[in-house]
């Protein structure tokens, strides 16, 4: 397998629209990277580039440390799986896997015992006399990994491929492939706008934005620590809370105003937030750091009330709203409330996010318990 650099790698199209700007990504060998972000954000225009269907417009390219750039993609020695599948209707599963080697004039043998393999491996043995029309979408999707599996790739690159299956298969099918990443200890690079199959699939996750990187790191350290109130509103299901508060200072203390209760911050956040004094800040706390209190307490209470409710069978979100605002708190469903009920809750300040208000940084990342 290989390591994939990403050196400046830009990609601008006529009219100077500018799809990927700047993306310098690391790929190390054996990893599973994913490129994760909303439509339009350049993630498959990144991963084209890779596979080479997409002319690099500016940056460097490096596979196994060879630079790529002007390599066909045939003689990239990389595998692309795609979100409709892209079989050939006419032939069955066997020649549909078999296709690429026979064009590369692979032994018969040779092209018997990979796709016999692969076959194997993801448990499709039975399958292989059919056509691609007598398959599930579950099915279509093993024999396109399959197709991918028996060229032996330094890099497999995966296009969305879950994107058109219902959502329990999904959950299968993100199991399966991770599996396949372990057993095959191969470098991987997956693109999504799913959240959840980044935070459960990759080693490292790289979130993108209007063709910009935002922040690249493993998924638990993008969810602890996200740079920019982007980031921390895409990683996390549901995604992290924001409140408009206004830092002030009372009785010596810094305290952040949200009209319907004050939020007094740890000491290690108060001696960053003293120079943004009067000025409007992002509070952001995720729905699960919200501590439901049935008496008020006498620090940091958020009353609000119930607007909606959404029992999980586990768990039980609930819309809770302030006078202007509106977030979601994650409760146990033991806990019983009503559409109206006004209740209070308390955030685990530790774990609480400030963000500029201007340009959306975060400002208190790293800050420990006191």
């Amino acid at each position: 397998m290989a390591k994939v650099e990403l050196i400046g790698i830009g990609k601008v199209y006529d009219g100077n629209v500018r799809a990927v700007d700047n993306a310098n990504i690391t790929v190390e060998d054996r990893e599973f990277v994913v490129l994760v972000g909303p439509s339009g954000c350049g993630k498959s225009t990144t991963l084209r580039m890779i596979a080479g269907l997409e002319e690099i417009s500016e940056g460097d390219l490096y596979i196994d440390g060879e630079r790529m750039n002007d390599v066909p993609p045939k003689d990239r020695n990389i595998a692309m799986v795609f979100q409709n599948y892209a079989l050939y209707p006419h032939m069955s599963v066997y020649d549909n896997m078999a296709f690429g080697l026979k064009i590369r004039k692979f032994d018969k043998k040779e092209i018997e015992r990979r796709v016999n393999e692969a076959a194997r491996i993801l448990d499709i043995e039975k399958l292989l006399d059919r056509k691609p029309k007598a398959l599930s979408g579950g099915q279509r999707q093993r024999v396109a990994v399959g197709r991918a599996i028996v060229r032996n790739p330094k890099v497999f690159l995966f296009d969305e491929p879950l994107s058109n299956l219902d959502a329990k298969l999904r959950v299968q099918m993100r199991a399966e492939i991770s599996d396949l990443h372990h057993r095959l200890k191969a470098t991987m690079i997956y693109v999504t706008h799913d959240q959840i199959e980044a935070m459960t699939m990759g080693d490292k996750i790289v979130v993108q934005k209007d063709g910009k990187i935002q922040q690249i790191g493993s998924p638990l350290y993008l969810y602890n620590h996200p740079v920019n109130k982007f980031v921390a509103s895409f990683i996390g299901s549901p995604p992290m809370n924001f409140l408009t508060v206004k830092i002030v200072e009372k009785g010596g203390q810094i305290v952040a105003d949200e009209g319907s209760f004050e939020l007094v911050p740890t000491a290690a956040q108060q001696k960053i937030l003293k120079d943004y004094l009067n000025q409007e800040m992002h509070f952001g706390i995720r729905p699960e750091d919200l501590e439901y209190v049935k008496t008020p307490s006498a620090k940091n209470n958020m009353q609000m009330k119930v607007a909606i409710k959404e029992p999980l069978g586990n768990e039980t979100l609930l819309f809770v709203a302030t006078k202007t605002q509106q977030i979601i708190v994650r409760t146990s469903p033991d806990v019983q409330f009503q559409i109206g009920d006004t209740i209070n809750f308390k955030p685990i300040m530790e774990k609480a996010k400030f963000f500029d208000k201007e340009n959306e940084i975060s400002l208190c990342d790293d800050v420990k318990a006191e």
